[in-house]
């Protein structure tokens, strides 16, 4: 069984570590515990990570967040990832921080990634992991907020927070979707 997990962040030095980036973030924590490093190819960078006889194969796309539905759907149709064994990690603002949901499909919520990935895939069946980042920003401080880095008392929460949406992935690909879901989403 092969899965396409994509974390969805911006490239560059300048989006490092930024709450818009913690889909690269939970990948790099994943590899890293894994052995894994990431390649430079078409689209993103990619790594193959084995667990329990599945290949998990981690994506972090580098068109840019909003155009993250181009690289989503090349490593699908090369990799043969059927739409269900995808499973797509972006930063949501309508959970509060350090919230994980894992959903099985749904809307954008107003995420250009997501809704990008929509555009391109023609569905929205497609499983999601959300990581709270709250919405403690003023009106008009939105996109400085997403962009902006963490707090010192999130910074410290995040390694933990970060473990716990590795397992979430490992366990999509191992015991299924619902199931996963039903484990985790509660908790939060």
């Amino acid at each position: 069984m092969k899965y396409l997990i994509a974390g969805l962040g911006n490239i560059g030095p300048a989006y490092a570590h930024t709450r818009h980036n913690i889909g690269f973030d939970i990948l790099d924590a994943l590899a890293e515990a894994s052995g894994v490093s990431f390649m430079d190819k078409r689209y993103g960078f990619i790594g193959e990570m084995k667990y329990r006889a599945r290949g998990y194969w981690l994506l972090k796309p580098s068109t840019f967040v909003n155009l993250s539905g181009n690289a989503v759907r090349y490593w699908m149709k090369k990799l043969k990832i059927p739409l269900e064994n995808l499973l797509v990690v972006v930063d949501d603002m309508a959970l509060p921080f350090g919230t994980l949901r894992l959903r099985a499909s749904g809307g954008d919520a107003g995420h250009n990634g997501l809704a990008h990935i929509n555009a391109i895939l023609g569905t929205t069946g497609y499983a999601r992991l959300r990581f709270g980042i709250g919405d403690a920003f003023y009106p008009g401080g939105q996109v400085n907020y997403v962009l902006g880095e963490w707090t010192g008392e999130q910074q410290q929460q995040l390694p933990g927070l970060i473990e716990t949406a590795g397992e979430i992935i490992k366990d999509f690909g191992v015991i299924g979707v619902e199931r996963t879901m039903n484990r985790y989403n509660k908790k939060s």
